[in-house]
């Protein structure tokens, strides 16, 4: 597996993450628990980050395996 597709996998696995994450939020929301609520925002503002940084990190991968 190329440094570009195990980006990609590790994107996909944090954007499942990120799902599971969403419906939680969603949970609490329906719970009123704004606490919780604010900290479960805190974790989708993390792991987007992290969503942004691999899947940067699989284009410059792929950038690179192109021009090699």
């Amino acid at each position: 597996m190329s440094g570009a597709e195990e980006s990609l996998a590790r994107a996909e696995e944090l954007l499942a993450r990120l799902e599971k994450t969403r419906g939680e939020l969603e949970h609490l929301s329906q719970a009123d628990d704004a606490q919780r609520a604010l900290d479960v925002l805190s974790e989708l503002a993390e792991l987007s980050k992290a969503i942004e940084e691999e899947l940067q990190r699989a284009k410059r991968e792929a950038e690179h395996d192109a021009n090699a």
